[in-house]
């Protein structure tokens, strides 16, 4: 349409659905990760040791992940609006009585059970149905985009939030983001749909309106059903593996741990939150360009890549904290690059692989490993820093199974990398 000689371009309501999703991602994941800033303040005022909290961090980080196939399946059934604002109402009321509490398995009830339930609702399946409900086209942009805001949001709040801890108190800080929380449900509550449909819209990239298909498998067989049938895969073990090896290297470890490392070297906690913020900015590129990479490129090779250098940058990770503040400047913009590009390749091929009506289901059992992956780097990580009073072999072992998981990346079908299916 022209007016006055100057084309008007109406903008496609996905792209508002795309943002309103990538500001719930960023604040769930910014939430999930806040036990990392608390860890030390919770066990100044309770006397709970690294280990004690990891355990918490743990739990919450496996229920996180197994929420994903199954809320894969309450999304279709009860639609993407109404389970986010409930999603974030729990989180709310969760993160509400946190201050009140006084022993530790209260910690392990509202930050270990809720939590980890709460944002696993508002986890990468997230993005995928979304991706997959609205796009036809650039989807791998879309998918790298919302990766990119949920490992983005686990770190770019964690300045301020250690700000506001270090200043007024760790209980500031989780009223805090109970605010957030507050103003974002209203938003999503007014401006969020389901489908193109809901808008009178197809698909971006589609000219055709499609009305959405009723979801009618069962909520909890069709996700154990769609585990079966996948299981049979060799693919989706590779994925599985590989991603699980994901997990192990970025939020069970680095994100649960490196602050505390830090403050074992002498960096005050605001400047190790910084060091992830920072990681935080870079992921956004990176995970970005990873998604606008895997619509062009073979996304097994570009896992790879992706591991091996990862795994380089956890080894080298020990000797930047010992050494000046240009390593470990260092280490903070290469590893943020690649903190979750892995995930836009891992998409495509699961997608590839099982097929769009299936992918959101059979992604989220492969972030199912991912997260106990993660889970089992947070416990075993504090665990062993307790024992031995560092970090180092942790980092190292995480850095040694990445150059693992960039073998099996590569031993994926080149079936699988050839198949008609996520394309933008």
């Amino acid at each position: 349409m022209q007016v006055g000689g100057v084309s008007r371009i109406k903008l496609h309501y996905g792209w508002i659905v795309v943002l309103i999703t990538f500001a719930t991602l960023l604040v769930a994941a910014g939430i999930r990760s806040m036990p990392s800033i608390l860890m030390i303040p919770l066990g100044e005022d309770f006397g709970w040791g690294r280990g004690d909290i990891s355990g918490v961090i743990s739990i919450g980080i496996f229920l996180y992940g197994l929420m994903g196939p199954f809320s894969a399946a309450l999304l279709e059934r009860f639609g993407i609006r109404r389970m986010m604002v409930a999603s974030l109402i729990v989180l709310a009321a969760s993160l509400s009585v946190t201050p009140l509490m006084t022993s530790i398995w209260q910690f392990y009830l509202l930050w270990g059970l809720v939590t980890g339930l709460a944002t696993g609702m508002m986890a990468n399946v997230l993005g995928v149905t979304v991706t997959n409900h609205w796009f036809v086209k650039r989807k791998g942009l879309v998918v790298g985009l919302l990766t990119a805001s949920a490992a983005t949001g686990q770190l770019l709040f964690l300045p301020l939030l250690a700000k506001i801890t270090v200043t007024f108190g760790w209980r500031s800080s989780v009223y805090t983001a109970v605010a957030v929380i507050a103003v974002l449900t209203v938003f999503v509550a007014l401006f969020m749909r389901n489908h193109p449909y809901d808008v009178g819209a197809a698909p971006y990239g589609e000219e055709e309106l499609v009305k959405p298909k009723p979801f009618t498998g069962n909520l909890f067989l069709a996700p154990l059903q769609a585990l079966r049938s996948a299981s049979r895969s060799r693919t989706f073990w590779l994925l599985a593996g590989t991603f699980f090896f994901c997990g192990f290297s970025t939020n069970g470890l680095i994100g649960t741990h490196l602050i505390p490392a830090c403050l074992d070297h002498g960096i005050p906690e605001v400047s190790a939150a910084g060091l992830l913020a920072l990681m935080g900015m870079f992921d956004l590129v990176g995970t970005t360009l990873s998604g606008w990479l895997s619509d062009r490129f073979d996304s097994r090779w570009l896992l790879f890549w992706y591991y091996g250098l990862r795994g380089l940058s956890l080894i080298f990770l020990p000797y930047a904290l010992d050494a000046s503040p240009t390593e470990l400047m260092i280490f903070t913009v290469f590893y943020g690059l690649d903190w979750i590009a892995t995930v836009p390749p891992t998409v495509k091929l699961a997608s590839q692989e099982f097929g769009k009506e299936k992918s959101g289901m059979i992604f989220g059992w492969v972030v199912v490993f991912h997260q106990i992956g993660a889970s089992i780097a947070a416990y075993s990580a504090g665990i062993m820093r307790d024992w031995l009073g560092t970090y180092t072999i942790p980092f190292i072992a995480a850095g040694l199974v990445c150059l693992l998981a960039a073998v099996m990346a590569v031993r994926i079908s080149r079936a699988a990398s050839s198949r008609p299916g996520l394309q933008g």
